[in-house]
């Protein structure tokens, strides 16, 4: 064989890290601050119908105490489920109204006291504009799963078929795509314009005609045919930015044809986006997750905000269905096996939830019990000053956590305390060592520069050298371009602008 014709064969090894589908779940509702976690919860109480909200009533239901006295801990990997013995959750008794109403009072109490918004939701303004509509009761409960189903910005992309199978097998509800298509022309007429469209080219035309309907005047109406011959029969061309291909396809006036198309790029294409917008998203609408309460006798409580978070359990019609099944396995026909895989996946699915939601309340207790601890003078008196340099890497030593889970604890999560909401990434910055040894928080070496720009003389203005030197005299003896980044970390601007 030639030289140049060989082929040399390496073998390498190399370890690769995967994560389970347990662990991928749990690292995602981790991330999920708490008022995405209640909408994922209620999302998977619609999907799996293994899953109910309730509480459960096993010896370990201590996450719903909000109570970080009583933490129990949850396996890393979700654990693993045994369902030839289904005691955990076969053995689950019905709890009396009274007691679930007698331990929730107090807990309801206290969070009355959360300063929440007011705001109305996108889905609580859709359903207060159908009370206004004359409709049977069937239609209503249509429309209203139709307003359910809308994506984030307002259009409507699952089929009318698949949500009749929904109704069908979720809600016990029986629908043609008939009914729905009536029921989804009532949606359509809401406000604003575009609503409940299944493509962004009737989300378009649904906007058009709405103008049309309120314009009186008929030069107007020209432009308004205009743009909706555009839309309904150029959609490729006008997609594609082909204006040349429209003009000629139409027949239309070069100049009406521009003034169509500039008018047709000014709709809205997510009316549900922009809507949500105005309600609530401009107002910044802040839910803490956790809640600190610091007590004149030095006591600090550290609560979770479950507010609106359903409690989880399994459904009991469903393992008592497997439970029947486990025990005809011997004389199981191939339906049979099928059905009882079925339920195995859906019940397994539903503990690996209710495991990764508990993993994901325990997590988060472990994270803020560790910052309350680093950063305990803070929380004691409100003092920003008090704040001791604390970094991911300080945090995860404490609790025996991965720094990038504690990065994940620490990101769009924020904290009620009695001096205000704070990001919980107020609590982490840089330190900084003295000449004397002592450890300083970058923070508050902003802090004494801060107060000497602000004692500078006006008409003489420090330069960033003479800052480097006041810092040092006060045993600081930090690097010019490291007083410069600082500055510019305020927002102070350089000493010639500052006269």
């Amino acid at each position: 064989m030639p030289q140049g014709s060989r082929q040399i064969q390496a073998q390498t090894q190399q370890q690769v890290q995967t994560l389970s589908p347990q662990q991928i779940l749990a690292v995602k509702l981790l991330e999920l601050p708490s008022i995405e976690l209640e909408d994922r919860v209620r999302a998977e109480l619609l999907e799996n119908p293994a899953l109910e909200e309730g509480k459960e009533d096993t010896p370990d239901n201590d996450y719903a105490d909000n109570d970080p006295d009583t933490q129990t801990e949850s396996p890393e990997d979700g654990g693993d489920t045994d369902y030839d013995s289904l005691g955990d959750y076969l053995t689950e008794d019905d709890i009396p109204d009274y007691k679930l109403q007698e331990n929730n009072r107090s807990r309801d109490d206290r969070a009355e006291e959360i300063p929440f918004s007011d705001t109305t939701s996108f889905y609580e303004t859709l359903k207060e504009q159908l009370g206004e509509h004359d409709l049977t009761e069937h239609q209503r409960q249509l429309a209203e799963y139709l307003i359910g189903s809308l994506d984030d910005d307002g259009l409507l992309r699952k089929s009318l078929d698949s949500i009749s199978d929904e109704l069908a097998i979720y809600a016990g509800i029986e629908a043609t795509p008939q009914e729905l298509e009536q029921a989804l022309h009532v949606v359509q007429s809401f406000d604003p314009p575009g609503l409940g469209a299944q493509s962004l080219q009737e989300c378009l035309l649904i906007q058009i005609r709405r103008k049309m309907e309120q314009q009186p005047d008929n030069a107007d109406l020209s432009l308004l045919k205009a743009e909706e011959a555009i839309v309904q029969e150029c959609y490729d061309e006008f997609t594609r930015k082909h204006w040349d291909k429209i003009q000629q396809k139409l027949g239309m006036d070069e100049s009406l044809c521009q003034q169509a198309i500039r008018e047709v790029c000014k709709l809205n294409p997510r009316p549900g986006a922009s809507m949500g917008e105005a309600i609530g998203k401009n107002m910044q609408q802040i839910v803490p997750d956790f809640i600190v309460d610091t007590y004149d006798d030095g006591t600090i409580n550290l609560s979770l905000n479950n507010r609106n978070v359903p409690e989880l359990r399994m459904n009991r019609d469903f393992t008592q269905m497997l439970e029947e099944h486990t025990k005809n396995r011997a004389n199981q026909s191939k339906e049979s096996k099928e059905a009882m895989m079925f339920l195995k996946q859906k019940i397994d699915a539903a503990q690996g939830f209710i495991d990764a939601v508990k993993q994901r309340q325990n997590t988060l207790l472990t994270t803020m019990q560790a910052i309350i601890d680093l950063q305990r003078p803070f929380f004691l008196e409100g003092d920003e000053s008090l704040l001791r340099p604390m970094i991911l890497k300080d945090v995860a030593e404490r609790t025996g956590l991965d720094i990038s889970t504690i990065s994940r604890v620490s990101n769009s999560k924020y904290v009620q305390t009695n001096y205000g909401i704070y990001p919980l990434k107020f609590f982490f910055s840089d330190g900084y060592t003295t000449e004397s040894g002592e450890e300083m928080s970058v923070r508050e070496i902003r802090h004494i520069l801060k107060e000497c720009i602000d004692s500078e003389d006006k008409k003489k203005p420090y330069t960033d050298d003479e800052l480097t030197e006041m810092l040092k005299q006060k045993g600081y003896p930090i690097a010019r371009r490291t007083v410069a980044k600082y500055r510019q970390q305020m927002n102070i601007p350089v000493a010639r602008l500052r006269k």
